[in-house]
């Protein structure tokens, strides 16, 4: 074995040892950790029990009767812990947790989490370390080293992109197909915001990689049905219960609200759509929301229009998911920790810093700068620091440290997005031959 390639190796098998290490210390620690899992087991526990998964009372009457109220410490809390806010299709993953009494349901997401993302990375560095070994290797072991919020909050994220990776890793391979056409099947089911968009840039890929999509799909389908099903007994007016839900998160001065005035948008597991770099200066959703369009369906045009004439090739192929990977962020809902999809930006990275030109020197430092944007250890550090200035509450020196948290990662995901986006289309100037598999 090269000793670059060793060298490689090492450092992820580094970033996994600090991930792991570092995310299971500080989740021990936490007074309110696996906030994010607690909104999934426990509205479980209450759609076994044949109650109302998606109303309040009930989900917090589940928390007492098993003893975990003193975790709604706050009204955030509360909110997260209470309000339920996934689809039905969530249900998939978490109703199997839900099973179990809360202490080995814990530890078993947490491997669960823990394993698959890792397990993923380890199928980025198969994928990308014929280009550049160890340069392969530095990415992943800085992203995993700086990926505990994952297993501190116990997101679904953490698997969704894990499962999404071990599809493009089949696909591209062409071995497991079913294995990862039930992989894309489950991320697409429960968390599409996520992932939808590499689902269609399969379908829009043509070819085999159009059947793959439609098949993800037809399967989709058919695991979610029981799913709706069963909710639709159990909670006849699921939807308009859902949608109350949200637009609580989503109220001005909420949670999900991006905004200034947002109790849970900014800090740790940030809100990173570019709706937060608007609302910054307009905060007014008649504003915010419409710019944010006008920015990223143009984008997303394009790269859909480059996507159906592109003529097969791995460097297309990885340029494309590297678009859809940093720009699938920028135009609706998504946190810090849904970023962890940019592991799909890594291939398209080294193989450009393989060719020794300056589109692969800036591909590096890009994909570097937002590998620090989106890692936990680099904010909490900057945090504790604005945080242990102790500005007043309102000023220019506010506003400064307001603009240090909120504009850089969407604005490095829009650079990041813009900037493989023209080499995506510089890459693509002859129509189009389906039914070539890019890595054969």
């Amino acid at each position: 074995m090269k000793r670059t390639r060793l060298d490689g190796l090492y450092l992820l098998v580094l970033g996994s040892l600090v991930f792991l290490l570092l995310g299971g210390a500080l989740e021990n620690a936490g007074t309110s950790s696996l906030a994010d899992f607690r909104a999934l087991y426990y509205p479980a526990r209450c759609l076994i029990q044949h109650c109302d998964p998606y109303n309040q009372s009930e989900v917090m009457r589940f928390y007492r009767a098993e003893g975990a109220s003193r975790f709604l410490n706050s009204v955030s809390n509360l909110q997260i812990a209470t309000q339920n806010v996934y689809p039905p299709t969530a249900f998939l993953l978490s109703v199997p947790m839900a099973l179990l009494p809360w202490g080995p349901a814990h530890i078993l997401w947490m491997a669960l989490t823990a394993g698959s993302f890792i397990f993923a990375s380890f199928l980025i560095w198969n994928l990308s370390e014929r280009y550049a070994p160890t340069p392969t290797g530095a990415l992943l072991c800085f992203l995993l080293a700086n990926s505990e919020l994952v297993l501190i909050c116990g997101n679904v994220a953490g698997i969704v992109v894990s499962l999404c990776v071990v599809a493009v890793w089949c696909f591209l391979r062409d071995r497991f197909v079913w294995a990862g056409i039930l992989c894309l099947a489950i991320s697409l089911a429960v968390k599409p915001h996520d992932v939808g968009l590499v689902w269609l840039f399969f379908l829009l890929a043509g070819g085999l990689h159009r059947k793959r999509a439609l098949q993800t799909l037809v399967l989709t389908v058919a695991i979610s049905l029981p799913a709706l099903v069963w909710i639709w007994q159990v909670s006849p007016h699921w939807i308009q219960e859902l949608h109350f839900n949200l637009q609580a998160f989503s109220a001005h001065g909420g949670i999900n609200d991006p905004g200034p005035a947002s109790t849970g948008g900014h800090g740790l597991d940030m809100l990173i759509s570019l709706q937060s770099v608007f609302s910054f200066f307009w905060d007014d959703p008649r504003i915010y929301n419409p710019a944010t369009l006008l920015v990223c369906v143009p984008l997303l045009l394009v790269w859909a229009f480059v996507t159906v004439r592109a003529q097969p090739s791995p460097k297309k192929f990885w340029l494309g998911l590297a678009v859809i990977a940093a720009l699938s962020m920028l135009p609706i809902y998504h946190r810090q920790i849904d970023a962890m999809l940019l592991i799909l930006t890594v291939p398209a990275c080294v193989m450009l810093w393989a060719e020794g030109r300056f589109a692969g020197r800036l591909a590096m430092l890009i994909n570097g700068l937002g590998f620090v944007a989106i890692g936990a250890l680099p904010w909490a550090i900057l945090l504790g620091f604005i945080n242990h200035l102790h500005l007043p509450a309102t000023g220019l020196s506010r506003q400064i440290a307001n603009a240090v948290q909120v504009l850089p990662i969407p604005l490095i995901l829009l650079s990041m997005s813009v900037f493989y986006l023209s080499l995506y289309v510089h890459y693509c100037p002859v129509p189009r031959s389906a039914g070539v598999n890019p890595e054969r």
